[in-house]
């Protein structure tokens, strides 16, 4: 990112126009908002994470690794998120697996090592079970289960009824002045998609990041995911000071140090 240097506002470069891709059909049909980079080697593919967008600080570090090594890069936005249209809370887990197949399919079908950050993570290991045929998965702080195990589960009587009663509740974010729509939709759509309750073999090598001082994903989580994936190949690394985010400069070079180990490169 280009820095002010405290006297004159700096040039930015113009962002990158996404392509768009139609999924869905009749009242369902939204445009997805893509950025593909080409290069060599299984493509890289971006999940990122609720209420995020394909532009944000990780993916726009990975995406400096891909252009740096040569590497094909795909990311972007679920319905109702960055630059994709669709309605926010009219979407659920189920929406958001569709938008994640649909762009693989399209952009990159031949083994792609899906990088997943939080929800990212379990759309990732969702798109592994239904379908998609990883080369790899490296998540941070994945949400797996997070409907119900880190919103359901933590929710006070109130805001169940709330949510019961109203159809949604307007959850205040740490991240943004608007308050997040969480509806009941999305609550039992996400028991749908329930994995920590069974084994999980994507069929590949995975590498997890994951902050000790994370208050959305607590690293508990973490291992509740490691418990449940084949012990060969797979790697947990935790980060006793991280965050959730895992966006510090020392958490980027992880990330890129992860995703070169997994993919050989």
């Amino acid at each position: 990112m280009v820095q002010n240097n405290g006297d004159k506002p700096m040039p930015q470069p113009a962002a990158e126009a996404p392509v768009f891709l139609d999924v869905g059909s009749g009242p369902d049909a939204r445009r997805i908002a893509v950025l593909v980079r080409p290069g060599d080697g299984p493509p890289l593919v971006w999940c990122g994470g609720f209420r995020s967008d394909m532009r944000a600080t990780k993916a726009e570090a990975l995406d400096g690794w891909a252009r740096e090594t040569g590497r094909a890069l795909v990311r972007f936005d679920y319905t109702g998120h960055g630059e994709s249209s669709g309605d926010f809370a009219g979407a659920t887990i189920s929406t958001w697996l569709e938008d994640a197949r649909a762009v693989i399919a399209a952009f990159a079908p031949q083994r792609p090592l899906l990088v997943g950050s939080s929800m990212g993570g379990w759309i990732a290991c969702l798109a592994a079970r239904n379908g998609v045929a990883p080369s790899g998965l490296v998540l941070i702080a994945p949400a797996l289960d997070f409907t119900e195990d880190l919103m359901w589960a933590r929710f006070t009587p109130e805001i169940r009824a709330t949510i019961e009663r109203d159809g949604f509740w307007a959850r205040p974010s740490e991240y943004s002045d608007v308050p997040v729509p969480i509806t009941g939709a999305l609550i039992a759509d996400g028991r749908r998609h329930r994995m920590l309750g069974d084994a999980i073999d994507p069929g590949c090598a995975v590498h997890i990041l994951q902050g000790m001082a994370d208050p959305d994903v607590p690293w508990s989580h973490a291992l509740r995911l490691v418990e449940r994936l084949p012990p060969a190949g797979t790697v947990l690394t935790l980060i006793a000071d991280g965050d959730h985010r895992l966006s510090r400069p020392q958490d980027l070079a992880r990330l890129l140090a992860a995703v070169a180990g997994i993919s050989g490169g």
